[in-house]
């Protein structure tokens, strides 16, 4: 994947996974507030990777 869509699919995983971890606070679903939380960090990951590509691509 290239820079654009690794942001783009970082920045959907942390929208999902706040969404998530929200709906797994007001249910008591205390696995579907970590998978939530485990989602977002997945997001900042492949949003620092997009970012490593873009400065890669720039040198």
């Amino acid at each position: 994947m290239g820079e654009f869509t690794d942001k783009v699919k970082g920045a959907a995983d942390k929208v999902v996974g706040s969404v998530k971890e929200g709906v797994g606070k007001m249910t008591n679903d205390r696995e579907l507030e970590v998978e939530g939380k485990a989602q977002q960090l997945k997001g900042k990951a492949e949003q620092v990777k997009g970012t490593v590509k873009g400065k890669i691509n720039d040198l």
